[in-house]
C-alpha cells in the first residue's frame, strides 16, 4: 500500500521542491493550501488538493476530517500556535515535520549543534507577530512545540534549513549574485568577500524532509545545509563558472563603501558574523547534500528562465558603479 502524504503549503518553493521528492518516491500527495498562487500540480492527477487556510484552525481540523495521512510535512507554519493546532489535528501520523529554521538559534556558535547550541526564547508578543524580527523566535518556538508534541506521543520531528537558495525561489536573495555575476564584468565585494554563511540547496531541505519523516526520531531537530559551505568568494567564483561568465570581484573595505553611502550589510546574503549548521544529524540517517556544480546549474538555469533579478536585495548598479569609479576600475 502506498503511503500518503499532506504538504502544507505545497505550492512555491521549499514546498514545491517537497512535493516532487515525494512523488518521486513513489508517495500519494495531498496540498493543503489557500489556492492563493499558481499551483504546478494542478494537472497532476497524482496530487490532490485541499483549499484552507493553515492559520485557520477550523480549516485545519476540516482537513484533518476529510483525509488521514501517513506523513504531515509542514511547510508554512510561522507561529508555534499553528505546529500546537498541527500536532494536535495529525497526532496519529507516522511522522509530522516542522520546517523550522538556522535562525531559531540565540547563540553564535560555529557551529551551531541542535542538541547543543540554545534557541531564542519568544514572548507572548513575539508568538503572535508577523515581522521578521520575530521570525526566529516563533520558529524556536515552534520547535518548543514539536518537543512537547513528542512528549505527549506525537511522532513530530524538526528540520531546521538555513537559508535556501535554488528553482523558484520567490524571496530572490541568491538572484541578486547571480544576476551581478551573469550581467557585468566586474562587481563589488564587500569585505574581500570573507562572509560566510552557509546555504542550503532546495532540493536537498527537500530530500532532508522526507528523510526525517522516514527514519527521523520523534521529539528530535536536524539542521540542514550544503555539505560545504563556501565564503562569499568563493560563491561568486562558482557562480561564475555557472554562468560561463569572466567577472571580477573588487574587493571594498567597511570604508570604502561608506565613502559612497553603503555598508557591507546591503549586499544579499552577507553576515559579519559566520552562520554553519552542523549536519551530522542528518548525514546519519543517510542524506547527503548536491554538489554545488550540480546545484549552481540547475539555479542558474531556472534564473534565467524567470523573470527575476534580486536587484531589490542589494545596492543598485549605479551606487556600485560610484564605488567602482571610487576604487578606479569602472568598467
Amino acid at each position: 500500500m502506498t503511503d500518503h502524504a499532506l504538504v502544507v503549503g505545497g505550492t512555491r518553493f521549499i514546498g514545491r521542491h517537497t512535493v516532487s521528492a515525494l512523488l518521486e518516491a513513489g508517495y500519494d500527495v495531498t496540498t493543503f493550501n489557500r489556492g492563493k498562487h499558481d499551483d504546478p500540480f494542478a494537472d497532476d492527477g497524482r496530487v490532490a488538493h485541499i483549499e484552507g487556510d493553515r492559520t485557520n484552525e477550523s480549516d485545519v481540523r476540516r482537513a484533518g476530517l476529510e483525509i488521514t495521512p501517513d506523513v504531515v510535512i509542514d511547510c508554512v507554519a510561522y507561529r508555534p500556535r499553528d505546529v500546537h493546532t498541527a500536532t494536535d489535528v495529525f497526532a496519529d501520523v507516522d511522522a509530522y515535520v516542522y520546517v523550522s529554521s538556522g535562525a531559531a538559534y540565540r547563540a553564535e556558535r560555529i557551529p551551531k549543534r541542535e542538541d547543543e547550541t540554545p534557541l531564542r526564547s519568544c514572548s507572548v508578543e513575539e508568538a503572535t507577530d508577523d515581522g521578521d524580527a520575530s521570525y526566529g523566535a516563533r520558529k524556536a518556538e515552534g520547535d518548543r512545540a514539536v518537543v512537547s508534541a513528542a512528549d505527549r506521543g506525537v511522532n513530530a520531528m524538526s528540520v531546521r534549513p538555513t537559508v535556501v537558495y535554488g528553482p523558484h525561489d520567490y524571496t530572490e536573495r541568491f538572484d541578486y549574485w547571480i544576476d551581478r555575476v551573469d550581467t557585468h564584468d566586474r562587481i563589488v565585494m564587500p569585505n574581500g568577500g570573507s562572509s560566510l554563511w552557509q546555504l542550503a540547496y532546495v532540493e536537498d531541505v527537500a530530500r532532508a524532509l522526507r528523510t526525517v519523516a522516514e527514519r527521523g526520531t520523534p521529539g528530535e531537530a536536524y539542521n540542514v545545509g550544503d555539505g560545504h559551505a563556501p565564503i562569499l568568494r568563493e560563491w561568486i567564483t562558482l557562480l561564475a563558472d555557472a554562468c560561463g561568465s569572466d567577472v571580477e570581484a573588487v574587493p571594498a573595505s567597511d570604508r570604502e563603501l561608506e565613502a559612497v553611502g553603503l555598508s557591507a550589510d546591503a549586499f544579499a546574503l552577507y553576515r559579519s558574523y559566520p552562520h554553519l549548521l552542523d549536519t551530522t544529524k542528518l548525514r546519519e540517517l543517510g542524506w547527503e547534500s548536491t554538489p554545488h556544480e550540480r546545484a549552481l546549474s540547475e539555479t542558474v538555469k531556472a534564473y534565467r528562465e524567470s523573470e527575476r533579478s534580486g536587484r531589490a536585495n542589494g545596492p543598485d548598479r549605479e551606487a556600485e558603479e560610484r564605488l567602482l569609479d571610487v576604487l578606479g576600475t569602472v568598467d
